[in-house]
């Protein structure tokens, strides 16, 4: 069945890659540029690819934080990559005057600058599913690898919102979920088969 799915335009790059990978799985996708273009889609994906204050200022310059903000607590269909992860918190030490989406109460912070220690962080890294039996990681890999770049990853205050975990000098929170929304830190678009099947369970999960 495909689905009617959205995603954000907050003017990255990646658009029209994530776009290409809907098509191969079968699915719709539009792109969503105003709250009205929401009336049209099932299911909303936020894939991230820039700085946060930049996306946080496009969202709002095209009237989508509270619409946005609203979709989740109506508890609709929601998949956050990257920065589509990040800016459902408070803010970003990234640009610390940004006030982010705050769907969740934390704070998005820097990689510590460690000996041998690259930032950002580039590369397939192990994601460690606390509930390997929740619907998104279903029949993927065990152990499961996906790929990321990024310098900031957020810290939720609430650790129950924990999806996984990954190592990269400390564990940080590699996903979160509640309800129906799911987002992570990595780049699951970029990921090859594992990747493709992570946003499959999500299109194809019960509405």
């Amino acid at each position: 069945m495909s689905n009617r799915v959205g995603v954000i335009d907050y003017g990255g790059g990646n658009l029209r890659n994530v776009l290409n990978v809907l098509k191969f799985l079968g699915h719709e996708g539009s792109l969503v540029s105003s709250p009205a273009d929401l009336d049209a889609v099932d299911r909303l994906l936020f894939p991230g690819v820039g700085s946060f204050g930049d996306c946080v200022a496009e969202l709002d310059r095209k009237n989508l934080r509270d619409p946005i903000v609203e979709w989740i607590a109506a508890d609709r269909p929601y998949f956050g990559i990257c920065l589509g992860y990040q800016v459902l918190f408070e803010k970003s030490r990234e640009t610390p005057d940004v006030k982010g989406l705050s769907v969740f109460d934390g704070e998005v912070v820097h990689f510590p600058a460690r000996p041998g220690m690259k930032v950002p962080h580039i590369g397939w890294n192990e994601v460690r599913p606390v509930d390997p039996a929740f619907y998104v990681w279903q029949d993927t890999p065990d152990p499961l690898y996906l790929y990321f770049v990024h310098s900031y990853f957020p810290q939720p205050a609430d650790p129950g919102l924990i999806a996984s975990t990954t190592s990269y000098g400390d564990d940080f929170a590699s996903s979160i979920s509640r309800g129906n929304t799911f987002a992570g830190q990595f780049h699951p678009e970029r990921s090859q088969e594992a990747g493709l099947k992570l946003i499959a369970n999500f299109l194809e999960s019960p509405l």
